[in-house]
C-alpha cells in the first residue's frame, strides 16, 4: 500500500536533543536541590516524563508537586532551545517530502513548549500540517493514542501513514496503532523496517515498502 502521510517523532529523530533534556532534567531538579548527576546521559530516552516522575520521585522532595518539577525543567529546555541540532538529513528530507505533496505530522511524547521550540529550532514548523504534543493526549507513547490521534486527524487509514521513530516506545506505539513504521538506527524487526539514515525515508515513501510489508 502506498504512503499516503509521514508523522515524525521529533526527539531524536528529528532534532538531536537528548543532551538538552537531559541537562533540563539536571538543572530543573538541581533547582529544588536534588543533585541527578549520576544518571546516565540517555537514562529516560523515549520515555514519557509522566513515568519518569514515577521514578525518579523517592529522590525528590516530598512537597513538590509534578508540574512545577516539570515546569522548571521545560523552561531550561525552551531558554536553550539554541544549543539544539537536527539529526543529520532531517531538514533536508522533510523538504523534499513536501515537495512530493506529502501531508507530514508530528507526533511527541514531550510537552507542548518542547515540540514547539524543536520545530521552531528546526525551522520546520511550516512543513508540518500538525503537531501532537503529551498535552494533547490521554495516554502517551507507547500506547496507541499519539497516533492513532493523528491518523485520525489526518483522516487517513493507519496503513497507509508512514511513522519514524527511535526508539522502541515509540515504534510500540506506532505498530499498536496501526501504522507503517521506519526505525532510525534499528535493523528490521517484528512488524517495522529498519533505516541507517533519513534519506532512506525518501525511497519508502517513493517506492513502498515498510512495515505493513512485514505483517
Amino acid at each position: 500500500m502506498n504512503v499516503r502521510a509521514i508523522a515524525w517523532d521529533v526527539d531524536g529523530t528529528l532534532v538531536d536533543s537528548e543532551p538538552l533534556h537531559h541537562r533540563a532534567l539536571l538543572a530543573g531538579s538541581a533547582h529544588f536541590g536534588v543533585d541527578l548527576s549520576d544518571l546516565p546521559d540517555e537514562a529516560f530516552r523515549g520515555v514519557h516524563m509522566g513515568d519518569v516522575w514515577k521514578i525518579l520521585q523517592p529522590r525528590l522532595p516530598t512537597s513538590l508537586a509534578e508540574a512545577e518539577w516539570l515546569t522548571a525543567i521545560n523552561h531550561h529546555y525552551v531558554n536553550h532551545r539554541h544549543e539544539l541540532a537536527p539529526v543529520p538529513q532531517a531538514v533536508d528530507t522533510i523538504r523534499a517530502l513536501a515537495e512530493m505533496g506529502l501531508p507530514q505530522v508530528c507526533v511527541s511524547n514531550s510537552a507542548r513548549m518542547i515540540v514547539d521550540s524543536n520545530l521552531d529550532a528546526l525551522g520546520v514548523a511550516r512543513y508540518m500540517a500538525f503537531s501532537i504534543s503529551l498535552d494533547d493526549v490521554v495516554h502517551g507513547k507507547p500506547d496507541p493514542w499519539p497516533y492513532a490521534e493523528a491518523c485520525r486527524r489526518l483522516g487517513a487509514a493507519p496503513a497507509t501513514v508512514l511513522a519514524i521513530e527511535d526508539s522502541q516506545t515509540g515504534i510500540t506505539s506506532a505498530l499498536a496503532a496501526g501504522l507503517r513504521c521506519a526505525a532510525l538506527g534499528f535493523d528490521d524487526g517484528a512488524g517495522y523496517h529498519g533505516i541507517s539514515d533519513l534519506h532512506e525515508v525518501l525511497r519508502i515513501a517513493r517506492h513502498g515498502g515498510g512495515s505493513s510489508d512485514t505483517r
